[in-house]
């Protein structure tokens, strides 16, 4: 018997409409809500699951489908995608090319509105968990709506801590969060140097964190990544639930 149910609803952002898969415990109530922020290769079945199990641990998870712009997709296979550096430029053109932190912050802002309308979803803080780029904008979203953001973690993510303007650090001061960032040993694109950048703001912000870095490599939740590892899955998992239920399941 299924222990979650899922349906997809259409929010409408100042770019047009956003499919946001909806995943909920079945039965009756309501439930603390997270939005959940794909990676790079966007919505498919590894994804649902992932929303799934969280959604088991008693939340109503809203993934929204940031690639919208580019209009409806079939799922793709990143290990077909990803290693194939043609197909890979070509999905970056197609989808990667359409956002950016400025967008995916007011779908953000959309979605978190909707939120307050759905039935399944509790009223009040709300949480955020994403992986790969979505890791990024996890932290983001804790800083641009510290109103309603108890807690944001990031798995597998890059870019936390580097020169762009729209770097996820500089908005430490904003951030009312607990952040929780897990990234690979073996990742280019989260050095020790970023690592030690991003720590220190979010210290200095007195923002309350934890960063760390697991034996693994860039991409190792999903279990349709080439890079997936299933011990260190199950590590993401014995991280975020316990963080999100202090956060969200207190009394």
């Amino acid at each position: 018997m299924a222990v979650t149910t899922m349906r997809e609803i259409i929010v409408g952002t100042p770019d047009g409409d956003c499919p946001v898969r909806l995943h909920r415990p079945v039965g009756a109530g309501r439930w603390p809500g997270v939005i959940a922020y794909m990676d790079a290769p966007g919505i498919r079945p590894a994804l649902d699951e992932i929303a799934a199990r969280l959604a088991s641990a008693g939340y109503a998870v809203a993934m929204p489908d940031l690639f919208y712009r580019a209009g409806r997709y079939a799922p793709i296979d990143p290990a077909v995608v990803f290693t194939d550096p043609a197909r890979r430029a070509a999905h970056r053109a197609r989808f990667n090319a359409t956002i950016d932190a400025t967008k995916v912050m007011a779908d953000t802002g959309a979605v978190i509105a909707a939120m307050t309308t759905w039935p399944e979803v509790t009223a009040g803080a709300i949480g955020m968990v994403g992986y790969c780029m979505g890791g990024r904008f996890a932290l983001i979203a804790a800083g641009s709506f510290p109103d309603h953001v108890a807690v944001a973690a990031s798995y597998h993510a890059g870019g936390l801590a580097d020169d762009r303007a729209d770097s996820p650090h500089l908005l430490a001061p904003a951030i009312r969060a607990t952040v929780y960032v897990a990234c690979a040993i073996d990742d280019s694109n989260f050095p020790d140097l970023m690592k030690d950048r991003l720590v220190t703001a979010l210290s200095d912000a007195d923002v309350e964190h934890c960063v760390e870095t697991y034996p693994a490599r860039h991409g190792w939740v999903p279990r349709d990544m080439p890079a997936h590892d299933p011990a260190e899955a199950e590590h993401h998992w014995r991280t975020l639930i316990p963080l999100l239920d202090r956060a969200l399941k207190r009394s």
